[in-house]
């Protein structure tokens, strides 16, 4: 049963010839994560499981009793360590990038409306120095003689 049926509208004579798409582009809600972004927080998500297998690691072969879990622990502590930085490094990457690609476009940003205002200012002040001594010529471009 198709959409339009379950809705009780008829199909009309160019629906029955459509075939039906396998595949549908829907806009997204949000944009796409820049690409020094994506890297590092793919960097991060790498970082942490292996921290989280080796914390894992570490719990299994000290509750074992075996030689090998001091050293584990050991390094699984310097592991979070790096694994903080990773997150952090994403954090600080996201930031930077915002910086020096403009204003991040929100509806709560203040710096838009401000920079529209003196755009605004800038063009009045502009025709206003022109003034009437501008002539503009419209038409086919010959002069007229009036």
């Amino acid at each position: 049963m198709d959409t339009d049926e379950r809705r009780g509208a008829a199909p009309t004579a160019d629906d029955a010839y459509v075939p039906r798409q396998l595949w549908v582009e829907e806009p997204v809600a949000r944009r796409r994560m820049a690409d020094p972004v994506r890297t590092a927080a793919v960097r991060a998500v790498i970082i942490i499981s292996l921290t989280i297998i080796q914390a894992m690691a570490a719990l299994l072969l000290t509750l074992a009793g075996a030689w090998l879990a001091f050293p584990v622990v050991l390094s699984s502590v310097a592991s979070t360590v790096v694994a903080t930085w990773a997150v952090l490094d994403v954090w600080i990457t996201r930031q930077v990038w915002n910086q020096r690609n403009g204003v991040v476009s929100m509806p709560s940003s203040t710096a838009r409306g401000l920079r529209r205002e003196r755009r605004r200012a800038r063009r009045a002040a502009r025709a206003a120095a022109r003034g009437p001594s501008r002539i503009r010529r419209r038409g086919s471009g010959r002069l007229s003689q009036a």
